[in-house]
């Protein structure tokens, strides 16, 4: 799975940057699988997989093999390549799921698989494929983790579909069957971890993890999405800021429920007031840092609009502090971002700016829409003070 020995030209677009850090040791180990690109979610009115009659061209399921392909081609041949490094994973094993998912869901996964195409919950299908490509992701993020917990390197990006982090311990929700994230985190503590921070910025609540991890004062699950609230028996959880917690975990999953077109700005102002001060004072041993492109201005799953810049300075933000607490070590694991290609552009940008680079190598392409950050702002506010008031390790923040 090497890219090759030789470095393809720069981009269209691209900037080139002096002085930036290229020693294998600064290197983004990224894992991949071409495996993965099997899973085909059929096609349909959007995710739903109807088909009304009256229409001659359905849409492809947005979560789909081409958007990866993608964020494949752009870090192999985009200006970014000479600062990765490229690694396979595998599949899963059972005994390695059983770790986050109950193993009645895995054996209802395993029969779903032997029956054929079936649908697991609401844009949820599992077809001819999906369950093998499910297996290799839940496997080479636990490949990614691994390679920083074997001391092999402190940055590592698992590349996969379908996503997971919807995914709970005993059940399917919004396209993910496996929580690849949630296996890593446990992994993790397993390997001797105290304390791991995870800090999803998709533009849907992380519901799977957060649940797999809802009574534990050990990981800390902060989620910044858009307020969508519950969408059905599937996702019975809302994403609300009351959301913290039970038993020892009061207070330890942390939600940021942000308006509709929060934007760089807003996005930026919730990491500063909210994220990096949970953050600093949970003081984590590794970070994860789940990512989706859905929250982009042109994503057609969200309505957040982040550009290239936003992700740039969210990746930069993430990088400060596991300098800061974890020894650099931080493990990214890839969830949604549905446009074709700006989800693409997009992840180039969230990992220039976890590598820390001294300047933008892509230029934004199309990124330019209206923001309001003042709105944004005052939720932000309104979050800060009800941590302050329900949260007891963030009292002071």
């Amino acid at each position: 799975m090497d890219p090759g020995t030789s470095s393809p030209p720069p981009a269209a677009g691209a900037t080139q940057v002096e002085g930036s850090p290229r020693q294998p040791g600064d290197k983004l180990a990224v894992f991949w699988n071409e495996g993965m690109l099997a899973h085909d979610a059929g096609r349909g009115v959007f995710d739903s997989g109807r088909d009304p009659g009256f229409l001659d061209v359905l849409d492809q399921h947005p979560e789909n093999a081409d958007r990866v392909r993608n964020m494949v081609s752009i870090l192999r041949r985009g200006p970014i390549e000479p600062f990765l490094s490229w690694h396979s994973g595998s599949p899963a094993h059972a005994t390695e799921l059983h770790s986050f998912h109950s193993a009645e869901y895995i054996e209802e996964l395993v029969q779903a698989n032997a029956a054929g195409a079936t649908k697991l919950c609401e844009g949820t299908f599992l077809n001819p494929g999906s369950w093998g490509a499910a297996l290799l992701a839940a496997g080479t993020t636990l490949a990614a983790m691994r390679h920083i917990l074997d001391g092999q390197g402190n940055m590592a990006y698992a590349l996969v579909r379908p996503p997971g982090h919807h995914a709970q311990p005993d059940r399917a929700d919004g396209y993910c069957f496996l929580n690849n994230a949630g296996l890593a985190v446990q992994l993790a503590l397993d390997s001797g971890r105290a304390k791991v921070a995870v800090i999803d910025i998709d533009v849907h609540y992380g519901n799977g993890t957060a649940e797999g991890f809802y009574h534990t004062d050990n990981v800390l699950t902060i989620s910044l999405h858009m307020w969508h609230g519950s969408w059905g028996p599937s996702h019975p959880r809302s994403g609300s800021v009351d959301e913290i917690g039970e038993g020892k975990g009061l207070g330890y999953n942390l939600n940021i429920p942000l308006p509709n077109g929060s934007g760089d700005a807003g996005y930026k102002y919730a990491m500063d007031q909210l994220v990096v001060p949970a953050i600093d004072k949970f003081q984590p041993q590794l970070l994860v840092f789940v990512i989706g492109q859905d929250s982009s201005a042109f994503d057609p799953n969200g309505r957040q609009c982040l550009t290239m810049d936003g992700y740039r300075k969210i990746g930069q933000i993430m990088r400060s502090m596991a300098n800061r607490h974890c020894n650099g070590q931080i493990l990214i694991v890839q969830e949604g971002g549905y446009h074709i290609s700006y989800s693409a552009y997009c992840l180039h940008a969230t990992l220039e700016g976890v590598l820390d680079l001294q300047a933008p190598l892509l230029d934004d392409p199309i990124a330019y829409y209206p923001e309001d950050e003042k709105y944004t702002k005052k939720v932000v506010d309104m979050i800060k003070n009800c941590w302050n008031e329900s949260i007891p390790f963030l009292k002071d923040i």
